[in-house]
């Protein structure tokens, strides 16, 4: 969230994302704020359920938004976010993995399509790091940190 914003979180969500890379390149949605104006971008991942483990809640989101198997999962950080989207204020709790696809033709694809439990569809797209900006950002802005430590390009 902004600084001086007025708007309030409701609830703090505690999600898993991955980042999957392609030599430069990481695998994001991307979605578009209507209030912003501008595009945004994040790793695929979702909520953690009670009871569940983060990368057991990265596994299934991946398994359920893709349809793929991940391997090699490693933690790499812990991030807060607090942003607004369309509006709407957020509170975030994001541990972010560093995770491989066990089907290695996954990484010839230049686009996906992946379906969110309420039935929506997100545009999934490799995009290199150095091409965000203030009108495609990325999101966590932590995970420039992130993944700015040798993760990208390995």
């Amino acid at each position: 969230m902004q600084e001086g914003a007025k708007l309030t979180p409701t609830h703090i969500r505690v999600i898993a994302i991955g980042i999957f890379t392609r030599g430069t390149e990481l695998l994001v949605f991307q979605g578009y704020d209507n209030v912003k104006g501008s595009f945004y971008y994040r790793p695929l991942g979702g909520g953690v359920e009670p009871g569940e483990r983060a990368a057991a809640a990265l596994r299934r989101e991946i398994r359920e938004e893709l349809g793929e198997e991940i391997t090699d999962i490693r933690l790499l950080n812990v991030v807060e976010n607090l942003f607004t989207v369309d509006g709407r204020a957020g509170h975030e709790i994001a541990f972010v993995f560093h995770a491989r696809f066990a089907d290695p033709a996954v990484y010839a694809q230049e686009t996906f399509i992946a379906h969110e439990d309420n039935g929506d569809r997100l545009t999934v797209i490799w995009r290199r790091l150095d091409s965000f900006d203030a009108q495609h950002r990325l999101v966590p802005p932590e995970l420039f940190e992130v993944v700015g430590s040798g993760v990208v390009g390995s």
